[in-house]
């Protein structure tokens, strides 16, 4: 490809036009239908999508919510995690997961990722029960797409008499090495439908899954400021309901997620393989081990389904800010997930974590950079974002 070519080519993160002009003309109609039935909290709509969602996840019950937040904060809720518990969850990983703890008066516990899947490491959270006496819950998130290691997070719960919220939120769809869908090993998986996720709303949303007849029925309440019937109020709880719009929306996109899920990770394929050629290896080796320091997602174990959320890869950390203001200079949208782990926030200061007590964390967040992944990526789009990080890297490092 020619450098002018190259140069009139734009790559955004994520082109959410492209994904709405295939949908136009399923999504308009259920929006008018909405609006015609003037019904916008709860009713049809909503309880379609929860049935869906529901057998797409294979819960027996999906719960919906206003945002992917609030799912973690109804869920800890709903399992009694309240003042003077700890929640023990990665510190590589987005905000929500702990300032939802916060807000019931609990303490988030952090612990540090793999740094092959970034999700959170089982020997990490064995580590943690040295110094903490009061833990509740453990919160493994599966990011990126990715499910996290199920079969040690649950042994290590059962062994200690402890709840299980999984953080679903980028992970819709994903499933561990048995086919086990996320959100249904755990007590209750939390899912967020943020614009920018595999199955995004208009707007934000959230839902909740479980197989536990009594933790769903809570959990409706609990959205519902605790209210059951209307003005009889049980419990404290909160308003977060899940708009009919959001729902109808949702539940003409949750017919394409499938679709869209092995198109991502189709271009995550072909992603693996230029990068391989060009003589990278994936994030089991550490970018200084040699060969080109460009480190793809290692592939998810036999039988498991990475849903490729997002695509990170790892380059040195003396170069990484400057490759991304070469990506940008080339119109290729990139994003830092995420430059600052938990445990380093101003606002956690509190808890007392210090610099280098997590070395994988911190390691990762100065050296990833995520790459656009999406479904509607063209031929050339691909060609332009892989050729161009290669070629970027190999002038920098």
């Amino acid at each position: 490809m020619s450098t002018a070519a190259a140069t009139a080519i734009n790559v955004p993160l994520l082109d959410l036009k492209a994904q709405y002009a295939t949908l136009r003309a399923e999504v308009e109609p259920v929006v008018r239908e909405v609006m015609e039935s003037q019904y916008f909290i709860g009713g049809p709509k909503v309880d379609e999508l929860e049935r869906d969602t529901a057998a797409y996840c294979r819960a027996t019950h999906a719960v919906g919510c206003a945002n992917g937040s609030d799912a973690i904060v109804l869920a800890l809720q709903a399992l009694d995690v309240g003042p003077g518990d700890e929640v023990i969850m990665p510190s590589f990983t987005f905000f929500a997961t702990a300032g939802s703890v916060h807000r019931l008066g609990a303490r988030p516990v952090f612990v540090d990722c793999d740094p092959a899947t970034y999700n959170i490491c089982p020997k990490s959270v064995e580590e943690a029960f040295g110094c903490c006496k009061k833990v509740k819950a453990i919160m493994p998130v599966h990011l990126f797409g990715q499910a996290a290691n199920m079969d040690a997070i649950m042994d290590i719960a059962k062994a200690r008499s402890l709840k299980v919220v999984e953080d679903c939120a980028q992970a819709i769809g994903t499933e561990d090495s048995h086919g086990t869908r996320v959100g249904t090993r755990g007590h209750i998986g939390t899912f967020s439908f943020f614009p920018s996720k595999n199955l995004g709303g208009f707007g934000d949303g959230g839902v909740m899954t479980t197989n536990d007849d009594a933790l769903a029925a809570r959990l409706k309440r609990l959205r519902n400021h605790g209210m059951e019937p209307k003005y009889f109020h049980h419990e404290i709880g909160m308003n977060s309901r899940l708009d009919a719009l959001q729902a109808a929306v949702l539940s003409v996109k949750l017919r394409h997620l499938d679709a869209w899920s092995q198109g991502r990770a189709r271009n995550a394929a072909w992603y693996d393989r230029f990068f391989t050629d060009a003589g990278a290896t994936d994030s089991r080796t550490a970018v200084d081990a040699g060969g080109l320091p460009i480190r793809f997602p290692a592939a998810a174990a036999k039988g498991a389904r990475h849903i490729y959320n997002q695509y990170v890869v790892r380059v040195p950390a003396a170069i990484r800010d400057k490759v991304r203001d070469e990506l940008t200079a080339r119109k290729i949208g990139t994003e830092i997930y995420y430059p600052l782990c938990l445990h380093q926030q101003k606002c956690f200061a509190f808890l007392g974590y210090h610099e280098g007590v997590f070395p994988h964390s911190e390691r990762a967040a100065k050296e990833v950079i995520a790459l656009p992944i999406y479904p509607e990526l063209t031929e050339a789009q691909r060609h332009h974002v892989a050729e161009s990080l290669v070629d970027v890297v190999r002038k920098l490092a």
